[in-house]
């Protein structure tokens, strides 16, 4: 072998040679085979048959795509040990139905329905069978009340199997939004799939996306021929893309990576809609000091930006977790709004936080709209959430007015007030205008809020001082002409010339004019940016001290779950989502 081959590694022997199957009963007595035992190697084959159909040349061409195959995924996915129930084996003469394996796993020591396509046969494609299996399997998946996987590696309908195909599609598509809001469902994209290939999967809860990989509802080929664009199959749909508009949630290396982290989301969540998400034990001490937040706000606040200065939500996020460990959802995307998993006390927690880190925590459509989408799920999966704000309000613009900033706005707005699970706010720093009215309040239904003496919680941030103080600035601005008329005399009798007199007395007046705004500035935020109105008026329930937040927030939550019946939403469909 030359030193360039490329090497790609497998978890089984493509070459290994099979063995003949003995069908015979332990201590019976050794007599010829007949066609009973006949029979039963004809079972047996047709058993065996999706996993040898493919060959060494179809597997070898799999992994020399960086891929598994669906046998391997499924033994990397189930846990040590044990092995996976294969279901509705309803592959005939031509391996129909082949390209399509559904079973039964157990991952993380829990039962999870899952499916993957064979791209060794047919391409993975749907024909007529497929669909109808795969609906099966939801349904399944439903009564049972178990997590769904997915494993897509898919051309899309096959195309011999005529409108077969695509009425498997539409079964599919049918069979999967029947099940959504009642087990959670996480799908992995492995390979190239198209048409509905892509549809099928975005109907789960998480998408999870390995690099080099591709889906789109048309391939560059399609967009090639219809629009007369050049297009590569990374621009067009891969990670790089979906991650960024919301339909790709995880962006992982690799295939095995992708599988790993399903298995690490589905510790998080809870296998239907009627119970809570798996509680952990935990070492971590409930009543840990989280001294760290303090250093944080010290260091940032104490600079020479004070209060203007950005900081790291997730530095927060981190100190209230169990050990500091959690899961962040869209990790890539809208960075100005974090939404993450995490288990505080051992109760898996959901986290939606303004990002002052970036574009000062300001929400614009993407942060709204990745907001709204994990407070639903959330609501509909028995999840409690600790909003943390710390944002000067939604991002104004045209740009953004165009693109519906309004109608962004509103999904978030409407989803908290939908929400039903237990449900806190901590404010951090900034909490103004609509932002503060449409954030987890307890008008919207908060059921716990709490702030840092750090919180500034007003109608409007620094710029309300133009309306508070309105009559002095205008005394103040009035009175510049004046004062520079009479520095500029002033100037002048010492002997200056009128032009070098007026210059200045222009920088004089205007150093004057600043520092007495910067007085009123400081009164305001003095007087009216802080918790102290919002305390006094029982918008906030308490002011708790940096180093106590893990104390305060997980006691008071495991309260609130002691006495919060998980069951699924019943509540009136709203009209909009």
């Amino acid at each position: 072998m030359t030193n360039d081959a490329q090497v790609s590694p497998t978890l089984a022997n493509p070459f290994e040679e099979t063995q003949d199957h003995e069908f015979t009963v332990p201590g019976q007595i050794n007599y010829e085979p007949g066609l009973y035992e006949q029979t039963l190697q004809s079972g047996q084959d047709l058993l065996d048959r999706p996993k040898t159909a493919a060959g060494v040349v179809s597997t070898e061409k799999q992994h020399l795509k960086n891929r598994m195959t669906v046998w391997e995924r499924l033994e990397v996915l189930a846990d040590s040990g044990t092995e996976p129930t294969i279901l509705f084996q309803n592959w005939g003469p031509n391996l129909d139905g082949a390209s399509l394996v559904t079973a039964i796993l157990k991952v993380n020591g829990r039962d999870v329905a899952v499916y993957g396509h064979d791209f060794t046969v047919r391409a993975g494609s749907m024909d007529a069978t497929n669909g109808k299996k795969l609906a099966r399997l939801f349904e399944l998946a439903g009564k049972r009340k178990i997590p769904l996987v997915g494993m897509n590696d898919s051309a899309g309908a096959y195309v011999p199997a005529g409108v077969g195909g695509l009425d498997g599609y539409a079964e599919a598509f049918t069979g999967l939004r029947k099940i959504s809001g009642v087990v959670p469902s996480i799908m992995c994209m492995f390979g190239f799939n198209a048409g509905g290939g892509s549809y099928l999967p975005r109907q789960g809860s998480f998408v999870i996306q390995p690099n080099d990989t591709f889906f789109g509802l048309t391939g560059p080929g399609v967009v090639k021929s219809v629009l007369g664009e050049d297009v590569t199959p990374d621009e067009l749909g891969g990670p790089g893309v979906h991650s960024q508009t919301g339909v790709t949630d995880f962006v992982v290396p690799d295939e095995v990576a992708a599988l790993q982290k399903v298995k690490q989301l589905l510790n998080y969540l809870p296998a239907n809609n009627a119970e809570l998400a798996p509680f952990q034990p935990t070492s971590d001490p409930v009543d840990r000091k989280t001294w760290d937040i303090d250093i944080l706000l010290r260091k940032a606040f104490n600079s020479p930006t004070g209060f203007n200065t950005p900081l790291d939500i997730s530095i927060l996020i981190q100190q209230l977790c169990d050990h500091g460990d959690y899961f962040e959802i869209q990790p890539e995307r809208a960075r100005n709004t974090i939404c993450a998993l995490g288990r505080m006390g051992g109760n898996v927690i959901g986290f939606v936080a303004n990002n002052s880190a970036v574009g000062s925590g300001q929400i614009d459509i993407d942060a709204a709209y990745k907001n709204a989408r994990f407070i639903r799920f959330c609501n509909l999966y028995n999840i409690p959430i600790i909003f943390m704000e710390d944002t000067t309000g939604f991002l104004p613009g045209r740009e953004q007015e165009g693109n519906g900033i309004v109608q962004a706005g509103r999904a978030m707005l409407d989803a908290i007030v939908d929400l039903r699970t237990p449900r806190f706010l901590l404010l951090v720093r900034n909490a103004f205008g609509g932002a503060y009215a449409s954030y987890n309040n307890y008008p919207t239904g908060a059921d716990f809020v709490v702030a840092l003496p750090t919180t500034r919680a007003a109608v409007m941030g620094p710029a309300g001082v133009e309306f508070v103080y309105k009559k002095e600035l205008r005394e103040i601005r009035g009175s510049v002409a004046k004062r520079v008329a009479a520095a500029t005399q002033e100037q002048v009798n010492n002997g200056m010339s009128e032009a070098e007199a007026k210059e200045a007395a222009e920088v004089q007046v205007a150093d004057w004019q600043k520092q007495e705004e910067a007085v009123l500035v400081a009164r305001y935020e003095k007087e009216l940016m802080n918790p102290n109105e919002a305390l006094s008026l029982g918008s906030i329930s308490q002011i708790v001290m940096p180093s106590d937040l893990r104390k305060v927030l997980a006691e008071n939550m495991a309260f609130h779950l002691e006495h919060y019946n998980a069951e699924p939403l019943n509540a009136v469909q709203r009209e909009f989502f």
